[in-house]
């Protein structure tokens, strides 16, 4: 049978594991500005909630990956669902009560639950051999292909169920799709490092950070990742302003997230094909061509086209820079360096959560656009860069 396979029953799981997680990311995408500025008393808050849980995110991530380097990733992916869960209800309660606080503090729990999600595609690369390592990367971050088909419908769906308070029927599906994710983390089975393993000592960090090869892919996931929250974070906003109905904006994330995750089924073939440096620049080339269409006209095939790049630009880049920041650590540090770049990468997303809603509201969509230009330029810079070193 192919799931008495115990590595591709693990990344089976954690590909359905990651499309339920990412599905409910998507869910919170399309609605939290949205609720935020209903609830909110000034809209220049809207955003808030949103980077309140790329904040809850970037803090969780490195107390998650040493949590597990104790507890196992069985456990520690069970504990961020019942923190979902719980963010979920207090999302239902807060909108019902119109109660802005309570709503920050359940977009805070749900940012908890997304800092231990992201940590599906390093629990992949924990089971592989070095030679399947971005193929496994990249089937896990494929789950989100899922995501963006279902994510969106059930956003649609369910923002009327408790009509006419809107939106509260969206957090009641992320807690439904919660409750069905542990019941598949019920047969994840991955081995936690052996006791010899952990006693061996490891380098410090600043030792392990200095490395060329851990500082360019941190950078490229960073600007991979901020690049498109801020880009992302506006775009509804702005739907909206333009006059553009709530399932258009569904629609047009829903086709940006399949951007993001379809590239996933072939990225890790064309890492091990052409080198993970052609890829992140490809990516960034991507990003380049997602913003020059995003100076023209807030048109709604420009906005579905820009969105799908941006997609495609932030998989190259994220898949790459985690793929080579593999390479920056022996095993007994993973846990360690995992949390900490991911720490980095969600510390600059949760800037640009914010800043995009000032930035858009103040100033308008072209600003968006202009202010992401110089990091795509700079992440291009130091992959050559890194390019010609290794090749020195």
């Amino acid at each position: 049978m192919l799931f008495a396979n115990p590595l591709i029953k693990n990344i089976a799981l954690l590909t359905i594991c990651q499309a339920l997680s990412m599905s409910s990311i998507t869910i919170t995408i399309a609605v939290t500005g949205l609720c935020g500025r209903n609830i909110a008393s000034d809209p220049m808050y809207a955003t808030l909630p949103l980077t309140l849980q790329s904040a809850a995110a970037t803090l969780t991530t490195m107390p998650a990956a040493l949590y597990m380097r104790y507890v196992g990733r069985r456990f520690g992916f069970i504990t961020g669902v019942f923190i979902g869960m719980t963010g979920a209800f207090i999302g239902i309660s807060a909108i019902f009560s119109v109660n802005f606080l309570l709503f920050c503090i359940a977009s805070t729990l749900i940012g908890s639950f997304h800092g231990f999600t992201v940590l599906y595609r390093y629990a992949a690369a924990d089971t592989t051999t070095s030679n399947f390592r971005s193929q496994a990367i990249s089937l896990v971050l494929a789950g989100g292909v899922l995501a963006a088909i279902i994510g969106p419908e059930i956003a649609k769906a369910s923002y009327d169920w408790f009509a006419p308070i809107m939106f509260a029927g969206n957090f009641l599906a992320i807690a439904a799709l919660q409750a069905i994710t542990l019941l598949f983390l019920t047969f994840l089975r991955i081995p936690r490092p052996n006791v010899i393993i952990k006693s061996q000592s490891c380098r410090p960090l600043m030792k392990i950070v200095r490395q060329p090869v851990f500082f360019v892919a941190v950078i490229s996931a960073m600007v991979g990742y901020s690049s498109m929250t801020f880009i992302m974070t506006s775009a509804p906003l702005v739907m909206e302003k333009c006059g553009f109905s709530f399932r258009q904006s569904t629609s047009v994330i829903q086709w940006h997230s399949i951007g993001m995750f379809l590239p996933s089924f072939f990225t890790g073939s064309l890492i091990n094909r052409l080198g993970v440096i052609r890829i992140m620049l490809t990516g960034v080339i991507t990003y380049l061509i997602c913003i020059a269409i995003n100076f023209s006209e807030v048109k709604l095939l420009q906005l579905f086209s820009s969105m799908i790049l941006l997609g495609i630009a932030w998989n190259f880049l994220f898949i790459g820079g985690t793929t080579l920041l593999t390479e920056s650590y022996k095993i007994n540090e993973r846990e360690k360096i995992q949390g900490f770049a991911d720490f980095l990468i969600f510390s600059a997303s949760t800037f640009a959560t914010f800043s995009s809603g000032y930035i858009s509201h103040t100033f308008g969509w072209q600003a968006v656009n202009i202010c992401i230009l110089p990091f795509i330029v700079f992440a291009g810079i130091v992959v050559i860069w890194y390019s010609s070193f290794s090749n020195s």
